[in-house]
């Protein structure tokens, strides 16, 4: 008898294991929409340094290349939203929020790996052999799958939002050999003519073609190895210098996002308490203190260096 995974107990193991939603779509490859979009977003060169969009894209536009014998690809999120609507009007940390407390890869690989031993125990091991979790590191279309599964839609600040409580969710995957007794169905996109973000983003890297990761504040402090960062991209970055969120926290969906219960996606006290001249003189020593086990490590250092000192020459300029 073929063993079909049922849909109804991965839900109720995903809310369990701390998951905020959780879909489930059939492994089969990219729709032709999807690649075409991916085609000309490529072409464009909209993902600027990062070469690694471009490799492996046959096994990105088809998920059986990537896990042989894969059968259903089950999409969760993960709320990591740490701020109130009311404490954001205060919030000082010049870190975007994804990356205040622990690396998220190592939090959701972690439980995405627990539940693939539960899968196992479940359905038998042999049943489960070469399923595999994935966590922002290998080449799978995230939001395409997110959406594909009925999480939420695909925002024209190219983020995938969750009805009713926005988009501050990180993505992760288990690719499954199983087929399932039921599959979700795509959320239609609802941010109908609102241009919020489009319009919000201070480098102008949001359009209707989508992200030019170039002009993107959140990849040039992260991403981006220059040793200098583009001429005037100090005074766009504001306050904050690693990351952006300015596309998210003008998004009316983003009105109902709840804090997240997951205590390791909040800040230490640490780093709430650093000022503008604690960062100015910030040590190795400090750096590596603050940012044990978190993304920030991305950037490094010396990355973190050129972003801070790019702040203080923005606000130097602007000094009558």
């Amino acid at each position: 008898m073929n063993l079909l995974l049922s849909s109804e107990h991965l839900k109720a193991e995903a809310l369990r294991l701390g998951f905020f939603a959780v879909g489930l779509s059939p492994a089969e490859p990219l729709s032709a929409e999807r690649v075409a979009q991916r085609e000309a977003w490529l072409q464009e060169g909209f993902h600027g340094e990062m070469a690694y969009l471009e490799r492996n894209e046959d096994k990105r536009r088809d998920p059986r290349l990537l896990v042989e014998g894969v059968r259903t690809i089950v999409s969760v999120a993960m709320n990591y939203n740490t701020l109130t609507p009311e404490a954001a009007a205060t919030d000082h940390i010049p870190i975007a929020r994804y990356a205040r407390g622990r690396d998220y890869h190592d939090v959701m690989k972690a439980r995405l790996n627990e539940w693939l031993v539960d899968l196992a125990d479940t359905y038998g091991a042999a049943s489960l052999e070469g399923a595999r979790a994935f966590v922002d590191t290998a080449p799978v279309d995230e939001r395409y799958w997110a959406w594909r599964g009925g999480l939420g839609w695909i925002g024209k600040n190219r983020q995938l939002i969750i009805p009713g409580a926005g988009s501050y969710f990180f993505l992760g995957e288990l690719f499954l050999p199983l087929p399932a007794d039921r599959y979700d169905t795509p959320v239609p996109n609802r941010c109908g003519n609102c241009t919020r973000c489009l319009t919000a983003c201070p480098a102008q890297a949001l359009s209707e073609r989508g992200l030019d990761a170039r002009r993107c504040l959140s990849y040039l402090t992260i991403e981006y190895r220059g040793s200098e960062l583009p001429k005037g991209v100090g005074r766009q970055m504001g306050e904050m210098f690693y990351g952006c969120d300015r596309c998210s926290t003008c998004c009316p969906w983003n009105r109902r996002a709840q804090p997240t219960t997951e205590a390791a996606f909040y800040p230490s006290e640490e780093l709430q308490q650093m000022t503008l001249d604690d960062w100015r003189t910030l040590s190795v020593e400090t750096y590596q203190r603050l940012f044990k086990g978190s993304a920030v490590k991305r950037a490094k250092y010396a990355g973190l260096q050129r972003n801070i000192a790019a702040l203080s020459e923005a606000e130097e300029d602007e000094t009558p």
